[in-house]
């Protein structure tokens, strides 16, 4: 009865984390208790335990799931070989579908962030590599429009896009996001037409 309920490892394994990121999102990750998660995964703690030593590492299970698929999302963006602004731009519009979708409540990152503020987390290490993957990612792409300010530029596109997601779940989204592309629009406007040097030079 038991492995009939809780089937193969793998299984279990992808039933748990579902559980935890669907939980860990819309919830908090300190709000939610193994308990809960092992409840509504319909698994033993036994179970957890075997593929999650402590919780600490579903939460990076978790935020590893959200890193993956949104280096996928950027991954399906460049792919399409379209010119870099282009690139940026349905990267953006991406974004943008995201903070209108159903049951959003911000960047799953910076959520983290805030419920794991001590630099020497392994949380607040995993969020800083996401970022910093980011970052690299949109200050590549600029690159190939031009070389100068590609950095301050991405630095620019990374803060409107925080702004964005932090503001989508508290405001009209569809007006945070009309704002959002709009700003990304004259980003690039303004970085393809100048020596860029920051959101100063703006």
């Amino acid at each position: 009865m038991s492995s009939q309920s809780e089937g193969r490892p793998s299984e279990a394994r992808s039933r748990l984390l579902n559980t935890a990121t669907r939980l860990f999102y819309a919830k908090g990750i300190h709000a939610v208790g193994i308990d809960r998660i092992v409840a509504e995964a319909q698994v033993t703690r036994a179970t957890l335990y075997r593929h999650f030593p402590g919780k600490e590492d579903l939460v990076l299970a978790y935020l590893n799931e959200v890193d993956r698929a949104m280096r996928s999302q950027a991954d399906e963006a460049i792919a399409a070989g379209l010119p870099a602004a282009d690139t940026i731009q349905a990267l953006s519009k991406s974004i943008a579908q995201g903070i209108q979708s159903p049951g959003f409540r911000g960047c799953a990152f910076l959520n983290a962030a805030a419920e794991y503020p001590d630099p020497e987390s392994p949380v607040q290490k995993a969020v800083l590599a996401h970022r910093q993957w980011f970052l690299d990612t949109v200050t590549e792409l600029l690159a190939k429009i031009q070389e100068t300010g590609a950095e301050p530029a991405a630095r620019h596109f990374v803060m409107m896009r925080d702004g964005a997601m932090a503001a989508g779940c508290l405001f009209d989204p569809v007006l945070i996001c009309e704002t959002f592309l709009r700003g990304v629009d004259r980003l690039l406007q303004v970085y393809a037409a100048t020596d860029y040097s920051g959101p100063a030079g703006a």
